[in-house]
This record gives C-alpha cells, structure tokens and sequence, in this order.
C-alpha cells in the first residue's frame, strides 16, 4: 500500500476505536490472496500496557460458520452429502430432520435462533445428545424455506453432521481439512498465547467489565473460534477464491450465490451457502460478521475486484464493525484501483471456430464467443437478455455455468458434412437465419415465409 493509503486507512480504524471506545481493534486488508496491510489501536486491558498486533488473538463467533460450511461443502463434493437431504438423514433424533442441508447453512430452516434454555453464549455447553433433547417440534419457528431466520442452532447440528461423516470431532476435522492446509494455525477454539481479553464497555461511562468466554460444547460450531489478523486474511483470501487444496474456486463461488435476503426488493443484506453477502456502494461483498460476549468481528470480499478486508475488536458492542470493513475494502479501491489485467491472445481449439459469431433464437439475434478453456458465451446482440457462459461437459456439449441457463445443456447438432447446424438449449432451436426453415424450429416455420403483412 502507497503511505497515503496507509495513512487513509489507519485514520479510518484510529477514528473507530475512539469514538466507538473500543478498548483494542485489529484490522488488515488482503489483496491477490495476500496480507498486504494491517494496523491496530488501543490496548489488550483497555488502557495501558500492550498493545495488540496481527498475531494477536480475537474471538471470531459467527465466522465460525462460515468454516463449517466450508466442511459441508467439502462433504458434498465427495458425494457424502446431497445439499437437499433432510438433514435427519445424517443427524437423527431431533424434531428439526425435515429441514435440508442447505436450508441449514442459508439459514432458511426455520428453526429457533438460540438454542433452549440459558443464554448459551455466556453459559457452559453440553454435548449433542444434550442439545438434541431440547430440539422438540416447539423449536420450529417457520415453515422451512419460508424466509430468512438466523440459527445458531443450525450450525449446531450441522457441526454434528461433519462429526458423524469424519468419526471425529467437528473441530479436529476442521483443522485437518480446512485451518491446518491453509496455513491457519493459530486459529484454535480457546485462546492461546497472545489474546486479547473480552470486555463490555458502560454504556454511559468509561469503565469496562470482563466478559466469560466459556466453551460452547455443541452449539460451538456456532461461535466458538479464535483467530489472528494474518490467519483470518487467509481466510479472506479463501472466501475471495484462493481456496488452495480445500475446495474448488467454483465451489467457493457457490458459497457465495445469494439464497436468500433479508431486507426485501432492494437488498442490501443476504445470504449464501454459509457466507453473508453486502450490497454497499455498489459493491456485492462476501464473508460474515461475528460476535460473542467481549467480542466484535468481520471479513468481507469484494468479488467484482478481489480486494479484501477483515477487522476485530474486543468488546461487546459499539463498534460498526461491519461498515468499518466496507469501508476499509473501498479506501483501498479508491486510492489504489486495480487495473484491468492486459489483454492477449489465448489458445483455441480450431474446431470450435465455427461455431462462433451470430445465431438466432427465432428473430432475436445472439452471439456465441469463444472463451479460454474452451468455455462458450452465448448472449443477445443487444445486451439485453439472456445471456450465459456454458462449460465443455462432452462432445458438442456444453452446461450453463450463470443466467437463466444455468445447469441447462447446450447441443450443437451438426448437418450430415460435419458442419454445424443448429444449437439444442433446453428445447429452444438457435439457427443462423432467423427460423430457418432447414432446421426443427418447434411447430414448423410457416411455409409461406416472411411477409410484409
């Protein structure tokens, strides 16, 4: 970062911490999947003495989820877990089984927020077999789907559900698959060395009190994790797409397709398959807030120009941790917008060749590009419309990867010379003349032809 930004940057956390009186706040900003700026404000005790750096530990709480998700998606690349099982398939016992898995992680399940009985956040946990017994038919709130209602409890039973699929504990499996690849390692579930301690700060005074920070037991795939500046800028990256051996860059962008919103037509808040998803400034930013008694958290991602930014703070409430990484992530894009990457020729196969340039679905004209790997863009000469990138899924066939023909196969269907025809998109006939009479246009092209009326 250039000093100006630096400076920009460390005014905008400096300006946090003190007027939201934070008793210490860490922040980073992560760009090409790298730390590239940190900075920190105020003291571990709040007043003199230490002060916090990039390898300090703060409480993450509700990112926790986030790396949950990450293992359930894991499970679903393998083939262990279909993302619309009812999740009683995996983790009987409870009232809630009819709800899938992917309702769990976007938090459409419909089920109660907290988990029964005291305020699990400030109280010690019990295990699964305690917290199944509280989750009776009461514990539904919603019909699943129905709409966006956040739950702790989800991601409890959705850390039971990776247990049960490894033969081991969520958190053990966690750190094998997911922390110790990417390089997190003082990401753990209860402090260790160097931490910052939680605080509450009076509301009308500048004194603070000491917040518990007791292990969760099973509801601790909710909230539980610590973690460091440099570590949570790895996970950044991860939810940026430099996903390393964990997932798939495509699966990682699933994460982040958006389910649900939860403030209506003109959203600025929803979410995907485990990740939060802001709509600010005319960005769309993915990762997820978190907080816990003494403790304030956030990481988001910018995934139009890959710039990111994370920052913590112990103390209960006051600080807009949220706003603050929005802001920190366009600081960075104003002072320092990326450039375009250059432009150069790549490698295509010849044969795909003609297949490119004008088609046409009916009267309305399309044009089919060549993409690098040998991907395909189809989209209306106009811009306005329909418009997808498909994947090479055989031969002559391609899948839509986004738009309305996601999922959907793409034929080219070749004349008797080998040479193409027409395209087959989910029933719908593309030709190289509008409704050409040679080609099987649904319900036959008048004989008679164009016309002037």
């Amino acid at each position: 970062m250039l000093p100006t930004t630096q400076l920009a940057l460390l005014r905008r956390i400096a300006t946090e911490q003190s007027t939201n009186r934070a008793p210490s706040l860490v922040a980073g900003v992560v760009r090409d999947g790298e730390l590239v700026w940190s900075g920190s404000r105020g003291f571990l005790d709040g007043t003199t003495g230490e002060t916090p750096d990039d390898d300090t530990q703060y409480r993450l709480g509700s990112i926790t989820k986030s790396l949950v998700a990450a293992m359930v998606l894991r499970l679903r690349d393998e083939g262990g877990v279909d993302l619309n099982d009812p999740v009683g398939e995996h983790v009987p016992g409870t009232a809630l089984g009819d709800c899938t898995v992917a309702q769990l992680l976007a938090h459409t399940g419909g089920i109660t927020a907290e988990s029964p009985g005291s305020w699990w956040e400030r109280s010690p946990g019990g295990d699964w077999d305690a917290l199944a017994a509280t989750l009776t038919a009461e514990q539904r709130k919603h019909r699943p789907g129905r709409r966006f209602h956040y739950s702790n409890v989800g991601y409890g039973v959705l850390g039971e559900l990776v247990a049960r699929h490894r033969g081991t504990g969520w958190l053990e499996a966690l750190r094998a698959e997911v922390l110790e690849p990417l390089g997190m390692s003082r990401t753990s579930p209860h402090p260790r060395g160097r931490h910052a301690p939680g605080w509450a700060v009076h509301p009308f005074a500048d004194v603070l009190l000491p917040e518990p920070s007791p292990d969760a037991g099973a509801m601790a795939p909710a909230g539980q994790l610590w973690s460091t500046v440099r570590d949570l800028a790895r996970w950044t990256a991860f939810v940026g797409g430099h996903t390393g051996e964990v997932l798939n860059p495509d699966t990682v962008a699933e994460m982040r397709e958006v389910i649900i919103v939860e403030d209506g037509p003109q959203w600025t808040a929803g979410y995907g398959l485990g990740l939060q998803l802001v709509r600010a400034g005319g960005r769309m930013l993915a990762g997820h807030t978190g907080s816990m008694p003494g403790f304030l958290a956030c990481n988001l991602v910018d995934t139009g120009t890959g710039t990111g930014a994370l920052a913590m703070t112990n103390t209960t409430s006051g600080v807009a941790i949220l706003g603050l990484v929005v802001d920190l992530i366009s600081i960075v894009d104003d002072y320092e917008p990326k450039l375009p990457e250059e432009w150069r020729p790549s490698a295509v196969d010849p044969a795909l060749l003609p297949l490119t340039g004008l088609w046409h679905w009916g009267p309305a004209p399309f044009h089919l590009r060549l993409l690098p790997g040998g991907w395909l863009h189809l989209g209306p000469v106009s811009g306005n419309g329909r418009a997808s990138r498909f994947q090479p899924a055989g031969t002559d066939e391609w899948v839509g990867l986004d738009g309305y023909y996601a999922g959907e196969t793409l034929r080219v269907v070749r004349a008797a010379d080998g040479t193409p025809s027409h395209l087959d998109l989910a029933t719908f006939v593309f030709t190289r003349t509008p409704y050409d009479p040679a080609a099987p246009i649904p319900g036959g092209v008048d004989e008679d032809g164009w016309r002037t009326g």
